[in-house]
């Protein structure tokens, strides 16, 4: 399987540690060659196999780092990446998810205070350290001291986008193994939430020691943290993967016990038992003739007894069928309405992946995106859209180091890809991405935004507070057309703003502004939670990959994800129309 992802997070490692040190260009260019790994089509480690020069077929690695990138792929590491960190042993991802503390910052301070981790960051900020620090102040310290409560829950948890390429991988190897039958991803991974724990993987097995032994030999496993006879844990990527074998008439039974919230798991049982059922990761069990004590005895594996007749668990559907349920899809499983739906024939059909037919939110070379308009339309339609929306960067408050572009530049780019139009192999819409500034104004001027055939308007700055009335104001204005990541938030980073999501989807849907989910994984945002409120009040959401190169195109299946836990069908989201339907909604 493709350990791009590994190798360009040594790279990004290294370049961190860098950074940290005040070595200058080098970060730059390891931070570049990581993007360009992590993005290319064939596996690294194919490339490897072949030696350093077939790696520099990769853009932006030269022969330096590919020769790094041979050694990580042979070894897990490279020479120079320890030594750096025996230089400076420091948790580098720890110390930088507080927001504001970038690698200088844990130069700076391990090198005056011997900060290592999170824990000597908050005792340095406590005892008044930090603001002794040359460059420092008292307001340093502090916005340091409130980052970090935030900074340690997220280390609880990994990205949706770090931690799916590792399931897809690890049950891609489990499926190969002769003696394992079904094979599923389980619990919130197979929820597709925003965040996840540990990776955990079901099988059914009729020779379930065999399938153990197997697993503990992947590949892709770096240590192995524990084996039973039906149970195995490895460490891969930094990532913990969980493997249960059951037998493969339980199969079914486990994969929905295992999918679950543990709220929606809880709702079910009390529905199961309200109708003389007894649900567990065994089987469903008619326990109507039982009473009082052996109707609630749990289920013995060992022994193999089980409680009343088992009428269910072979397959997952039928752990709903028997109860006169349908089958309540893995996302919606959050006891967020979806049993009651069920009972009442209203749970929705829910909008499919392969259903989006364009990206209204992409970056070209001309913000901070990484390839031409001609090119990004190609790629586009390499991933199978029908139109685009190119909707570079203006500037406004958030855009720094020169990525927005003036009204004079948004014109001239506007020109040039209505004259490329006809030669591009998708429908190109011309747009912008202009800033929601504190007051709800747009960065950009209102002749230039209604000469655009698609505005996609983002909050980029002052992400702070309650914004529902300078959200809704911006999706008042008559010239937006897309609220780009409506909170701003950046997860593992900063919370973002805070907002009623039903007061800014009402005004959104009168205003007939999309808003958007946006499928980095990074932000996914709106949440789950928030697209079923503003799908109930009525708004369009637009489901948009804010691409900046054409490997993200393919982040779109996080936000289609997202929108089924917010249970969107296909007529709630707008790129799922053709072109002449978002063109009539823009219109």
């Amino acid at each position: 399987m493709r350990r791009n992802a590994e190798v360009a997070g040594l790279l990004e490692e290294y370049a961190d540690l860098l950074a940290a040190q005040d070595v200058s260009y080098k970060p730059k260019s390891y931070r570049r060659a990581a993007e360009s790994i992590r993005d290319y089509p064939a596996a690294i480690e194919e490339l490897a196999a072949d030696g350093p020069e077939a790696v520099e077929e990769i853009p932006d690695v030269g022969s330096s780092i590919a020769a790094k990138v041979v050694e990580a792929v042979e070894t897990g590491s490279f020479e120079q990446l320890d030594e750096t960190r025996a230089e400076l042993p420091v948790e580098m991802a720890e110390l930088t998810s507080v927001e504001g503390v970038g690698p200088r910052t844990v130069g700076d301070l391990f090198e005056a205070l011997d900060v290592r981790n999170l824990d000597d960051l908050e005792a340095a900020a406590r005892e008044g350290e930090i603001r002794t620090v040359s460059g420092y102040g008292e307001t340093s310290e502090q916005n340091i001291l409130d980052g970090i409560p935030f900074a340690r829950q997220t280390q609880r948890r990994e990205l949706l986008g770090d931690a799916r390429p590792v399931g897809d991988a690890v049950l891609g190897f489990v499926e190969s193994i002769p003696e394992a039958g079904r094979c599923e991803l389980a619990g919130s991974l197979r929820r597709w939430k925003p965040t996840i724990g540990d990776v955990d993987v079901l099988a059914g097995s009729e020779d379930r020691a065999a399938v153990i032994d197997a697993f503990v030999e992947w590949e892709r496993a770096d240590e192995v943290i524990e084996a039973g006879t039906d149970k195995a844990s490895v460490r891969s990527n930094g990532q913990r993967v969980d493997l249960r074998v059951v037998v493969p008439e339980e199969f079914g039974s486990a994969l929905q016990y295992f999918t679950g919230s543990k709220e929606h798991n809880i709702r079910l049982r009390n529905y199961a038992i309200e109708r003389g059922y007894k649900l567990n990761e065994y089987g469903a069990f008619d326990v109507s003739d039982l009473e009082g004590a052996d109707a609630d005895e749990p289920a013995a594996p060992d022994s193999g007894q089980r409680v009343g007749e088992r009428v269910a668990g072979d397959t997952e559907a039928g752990m709903y069928e028997v109860l006169d349920l349908p089958y309540v899809p893995p996302e919606l499983r959050e006891d967020r309405g979806e049993i009651d739906a069920a009972a009442a024939g209203q749970l929705p059909e829910l909008l499919a992946e392969d259903e989006i037919r364009g990206d209204l939110h992409v970056h070209t070379e001309w913000s901070d995106g990484d390839l031409s308009v001609a090119e990004m339309a190609e790629a586009a339609a390499e991933f199978g859209h029908e139109y685009v929306c190119i909707s570079d960067h203006a500037t406004g408050p958030g855009m720094v180091g020169g990525v927005g572009l003036d009204d004079a530049a948004i014109r001239e780019q506007a020109a040039e890809v209505r004259e490329q139009a006809a030669d591009l192999p998708v429908e190109v819409f011309v747009g912008v991405e202009a800033t929601v500034e504190a007051d709800g104004a747009i960065s950009v001027a209102d002749d230039l935004l209604a000469d655009l055939d698609c505005v996609v308007a983002s909050p980029h700055s002052g992400l702070e507070g309650d914004a529902t009335d300078r959200l809704t104001a911006a999706v008042e204005h008559p010239h937006v057309d897309v609220l780009g990541h409506p909170s701003g938030r950046m997860l593992n980073s900063r919370a973002g703003l805070e907002f009623d999501v039903e007061a800014v989807a009402s005004a959104a849907a009168d205003a007939e502004t999309a808003l958007e989910i946006n499928s980095n994984p990074h932000r996914l945002d709106l949440w789950g939670s928030a697209v079923k409120r503003a799908v109930e009040a009525g708004a369009t959401i637009a489901i948009d990959t804010d691409a900046h190169t054409p490997a993200e195109y393919r982040n779109v299946r996080y936000g289609v994800h997202t929108a089924r836990r917010g249970w969107a069908e296909t007529a709630d989201v707008l790129n799922a129309r053709d072109a002449d339907g978002v063109r009539e909604f823009l219109h």
